[in-house]
């Protein structure tokens, strides 16, 4: 199965390691992602449904009009991908607009024209939930046409919505599969990427995400694969899964090429057995 990239930049993405995820994924005929993400392992992975579900309401409101509207919104995405808005003053002012429009539609080709141009393709809001990453200076921008329409024809199997992970893996019924891909835990077990969309992810919740796994797949018996960093910690939290498995994947904990070096992730799969 040749791997499809998604259309959006996204931290913590999960494009490089589909193909473990893939081989440790339960067999079923739904599954469920609570943190969807740009949804590499939606894309690549075969289930007859899917519910997709995200706490960025932009991210699941443009993933809804892509599934009804591709062909119209396509196009009136490929307007804004020119020359002219590929420099600082342009990003600036269409980075305004997105902040002060309450038009889901525009907001949504807007989104993924600053996912493109911004810094790093990172998603990030300020307290008042303004959008206030910076311009990413690329000397040229790719405009994601076909993975776009890859996109929007396998949505027409999924169901996007907007909700927080507890709402979402409640939903699981049998033939049901649960990927859980939240916020990491960074590898020195220090503050690191938890800030995700207007919500902070920490130890807390990591521990609670961990006993809902628990729970759902030991007395519901539905399978849930949750990824993590590979750290002593995670080690703890997940001492409660049928399996754990390693897994190494480059990811960038530095802006610098050089920078970027290979930490070790952690699957953790609760399957009664």
């Amino acid at each position: 199965m040749k791997k499809q990239r998604a259309f959006l930049k996204w931290a913590g993405g999960k494009y490089e390691l589909v193909d473990t995820i893939r081989r440790y994924l339960p067999e079923g005929e739904q599954l469920i992602e609570p943190f969807v993400g740009a949804g590499s392992v939606f894309l690549n992975t075969n289930f007859k449904n899917y519910i997709l579900a995200d706490i960025n309401h932009d991210l699941i409101a443009l993933f809804n009009l892509l599934k009804s509207k591709p062909d119209l919104f396509i196009n009136d995405l490929k307007l804004l991908f020119n020359r002219q808005n590929n420099q600082a003053e342009a990003f600036y002012q269409l980075r305004d607009v997105f902040n002060g429009s309450k038009d889901q539609y525009l907001r949504s080709l807007l989104f993924v024209y600053l996912n493109r141009h911004c810094y790093n393709g990172l998603c990030r809001y300020n307290n008042s939930g303004k959008f206030n990453v910076p311009f990413g200076r690329y000397k040229t921008i790719y405009f994601p046409e076909k993975e776009l329409y890859f996109f929007a024809e396998k949505a027409q199997n999924a169901q996007f919505i907007c909700a927080p992970y507890q709402k979402v893996m409640k939903k699981a019924k049998q033939n049901s599969v649960i990927y859980c891909d939240p916020p990491y835990l960074s590898p020195n077990e220090s503050a690191g990427f938890t800030a995700y969309y207007s919500n902070n992810f920490g130890f807390e919740e990591h521990k609670k995400l961990s006993q809902l796994a628990e729970k759902i797949a030991y007395k519901n018996d539905i399978p849930v694969l949750v990824s993590n960093h590979y750290t002593d910690y995670t080690k703890t939290l997940y001492n409660k899964a049928s399996y754990l498995y390693r897994a190494e994947m480059r990811r960038s904990i530095s802006c610098a090429g050089e920078g970027r070096k290979k930490i070790d992730e952690i699957l953790a799969l609760y399957k009664k057995s």
